[in-house]
């Protein structure tokens, strides 16, 4: 392939241990839902139901990286990236979420895992990103507290059959979004609904997430242990006392109520007076268990959203205001395109004690053409250098931030908005499963080159 323009950034600005990676999760590529005794994932059970999913979609096959790993691991050598991030499905290692295993599923990711270090690409395991068994969700799912065990146990198997090899670990994806869509607003599985159901699920995945760590470190001691948190830039909507309160009621929401409590900090219960429901729920000992010493903190940062006071929505006192209605430039999830962000992310979590950050999502999905078998996706590659700027402008600031992972190698099903938005280095066509590297692909090879 031909050299593709560059801009002027040159990967050595970054350092010479700065990690540089593409992240993918298991139910969104995989397909394969009930192939060699996977279970039913609360995924697979939400997607199944009417109107759930755009245009109906569904992940039976998705990209079928199931079967075709090997080829995709070879276009990540490709690309010349180093680091592959990928999840685990909790189902297929364990089909009803407790024991037995299925050793089929264990034998499929050593084969991933084999594969990638024989290419020399580092794996970068995700423990646990959205995809609950199902049989586990019938029990309460994350609103119930066997769900701490159930995590820890599932967390073991995968340190014992992966840690001779795997060296990086993810514990959890995105907390804050996988609570509060899936059991607050029911817009993501399981679909439920409501503040109990999601105070229950944010305290027990708080609580699984440094079991599960714990879990890791005494199995595999030297372990390179993370969990990752989706982070947004907040502003108000005007410089009113109003909006202003507003918009910390929001960053709290958003950047601080997870993050805070594993970090030794507790709930950040006085900048959002409804946390205090939390204290149903606390048990004595809770408290010794909320904090673990991490060894880095992944942060996945798109966008950013401005705030305004509103009376209307209940327990926190403020609505985003869309980029449509800003009338500012979007990609294809309405997300507005504003660098800046990233920035301003990597700034605020400086301020915590943190050993190491690294930025393991970012990217944008636009309408991708695919034309002559190429993809021109420019404004993708712009995307992606206008926020690598930012991250040089934040190092050479004397900021933390030690990594940069693109979401995501390929177009995958993008969960409630299944496969209208394209987020992939790597252009999918669903009929027939066709790859083709995309402007921003071929741009992101030459930069790592």
């Amino acid at each position: 392939m031909n050299k593709v323009e560059t801009s002027f950034l040159h990967k050595d600005q970054f350092g010479q241990d700065f990690l540089w990676g593409v992240s993918t999760a298991a139910f969104q590529t995989e397909g394969a839902h009930d192939a060699d005794g996977k279970g039913s994932s609360i995924w697979d059970v939400f997607t199944s139901q009417k109107g759930k999913i755009k245009n109906g979609h569904h992940a039976l096959t998705a990209c079928d990286f199931y079967n075709s790993y090997q080829n995709d691991i070879d276009l990540i050598n490709e690309l010349n990236i180093p680091n592959f991030r990928f999840s685990i499905s909790w189902p297929r290692i364990m089909p009803t979420g407790i024991h037995p295993i299925n050793q089929a599923g264990i034998d499929y990711y050593n084969k991933i895992i084999d594969s990638l270090l024989a290419s020399g690409i580092e794996p970068w395991i995700t423990l646990y990103h959205w995809d609950l068994p199902h049989d586990l969700e019938v029990k309460g799912g994350w609103t119930n507290r066997e769900s701490v065990k159930w995590f820890s146990e599932y967390v073991a198997v995968c340190a014992l059959y992966f840690g001779d090899r795997v060296k990086n670990w993810m514990v959890i994806n995105e907390p804050s979004v996988f609570t509060g869509a899936g059991y607050f607003l029911g817009i993501h599985a399981p679909g439920k609904k409501g503040i109990t159901n999601y105070l229950k699920a944010m305290h027990h995945v708080t609580l699984a997430t440094v079991a599960g760590a714990k879990s890791l470190r005494k199995l595999v001691p030297e372990a390179n242990i993370g969990t990752t948190f989706s982070c947004t830039h907040i502003e108000p909507f005007s410089q009113t006392p109003k909006d202003i309160e507003a918009a910390k009621r929001v960053d709290t929401l958003l950047n601080r109520t997870f993050i805070e409590p594993i970090l030794g900090l507790g709930y950040p219960q006085a900048d959002l007076p409804v946390l205090k429901k939390l204290n149903n729920y606390i048990l004595e000992d809770d408290l010794n268990n909320l904090a673990f010493d991490f060894d880095f903190i992944g942060l996945q940062c798109y966008t950013r959203e401005v705030v305004k006071a509103s009376l209307l929505i209940p327990y926190i006192g403020a609505e985003l205001i869309s980029a449509e209605k800003r009338n500012v430039i979007a990609t294809e999830m309405g997300w507005e395109v504003y660098p800046p962000a990233l920035y301003h992310v990597l700034k605020k979590f400086n301020n915590y004690n943190i050993k190491k950050i690294i930025v393991t999502e970012n990217g944008a999905a636009f309408p991708d053409i695919l034309k002559n078998g190429k993809v021109y996706d420019i404004k993708r590659t712009h995307y992606i250098q206008d926020h690598l700027e930012q991250i040089l402008k934040a190092k050479q600031d004397g900021y933390n931030v030690d990594g940069y992972f693109v979401w995501s190698l390929t177009d995958n099903f993008e969960w409630a908005e299944g496969y209208n938005a394209r987020f992939g280095l790597i252009h999918v066509d669903f009929d027939t499963q066709q790859r083709t590297i995309k402007h921003s692909g071929l741009w992101f090879r030459d930069f790592l080159s």
